[in-house]
């Protein structure tokens, strides 16, 4: 469905634009990139900065007017900051998402239209699409860069897709990179842990074996309660190895780097 929504940028002036939104593009899927009369278009600079997704940039039809660019399109909605004198059918990001993918399910084409860099789009470019997209930024400071205002409606288009096709929209715990900081020891690398720690505090001379009392019990507590993460025990551990290395003499290195 998403081969059926396309982006149009309508006479951008700054190369490294076309190129930041067709990498926003590949980031979500999407790939159809139309230009209307762009003042430097190719350009290594748009290369540069679409940063791999050259293949959009390759692929991208460029034509002299608006009306070309939407030959086809059942649905147009036009990107726009600015309040308009004529009232129009107004959508935030999200809901022009649903409502380009209740079109393109429909089988037909739809076009998100974003203006020039310094002026966006006229009000006569505005009277031909049937919905005004605005994106509520902080309205101190709401001029977005085009390739970020592209990002924004792409996000959405994604997540209407995903959520069309029943697809997870966030990583399940197995699938998420956690890092060790996060994951918690297991029981078994405790009972090293303890084990080691009980053969250091030995080789101090911290722990006598004839009379243990009750100190390794304690440190089981201690530690128990800590809630000690895989890094942690792996400093833990570097730290009773390097102490019995300098019980028996041998020489070590300094490992604060290492943590």
């Amino acid at each position: 469905m998403l081969q059926n929504i396309r982006v149009v940028l309508v006479n951008t002036s700054h190369p490294g634009n076309i190129g930041g939104t067709a990498r926003a593009m590949k980031n979500m899927g999407l790939s159809r990139l139309v230009l209307v009369d762009p003042l430097d278009f190719p350009s290594s600079e748009a290369v540069a900065r679409a940063s791999g997704a050259t293949d959009v940039l390759e692929a991208a039809q460029v034509v002299n007017t608006l009306e070309e660019a939407l030959v086809g399109c059942t649905v147009v909605l036009g990107t726009s900051a600015r309040d308009r004198r004529i009232p129009w059918p107004l959508l935030d990001p999200r809901e022009c998402a649903t409502t380009s993918l209740e079109h393109v399910q429909a089988g037909g084409e739809v076009a998100l239209v974003f203006g020039r860099e310094y002026a966006g789009l006229t009000n006569e470019e505005l009277q031909r699409c049937h919905f005004h997209v605005h994106i509520p930024a902080n309205p101190e400071f709401s001029s977005l860069n085009l390739a970020t205002a592209v990002q924004v409606l792409a996000y959405e288009v994604r997540m209407a897709w995903l959520a069309a096709q029943g697809q997870p929209t966030k990583m399940s715990k197995v699938e998420a990179a956690v890092p060790l900081d996060a994951q918690p020891v297991t029981a078994d690398e405790l009972e090293l842990f303890y084990g080691h720690l009980e053969s250091t505090l030995v080789a101090i001379g911290f722990l006598d074996p004839q009379h243990p009392r009750h100190l390794m019990s304690r440190l089981r507590r201690l530690y128990g309660r800590a809630d000690v993460s895989k890094l942690e025990m792996n400093i833990l551990r570097g730290i009773l190895t390097e102490t019995q290395k300098a019980v028996r003499g041998e020489p070590h290195k300094r490992r604060e780097d290492d943590v």
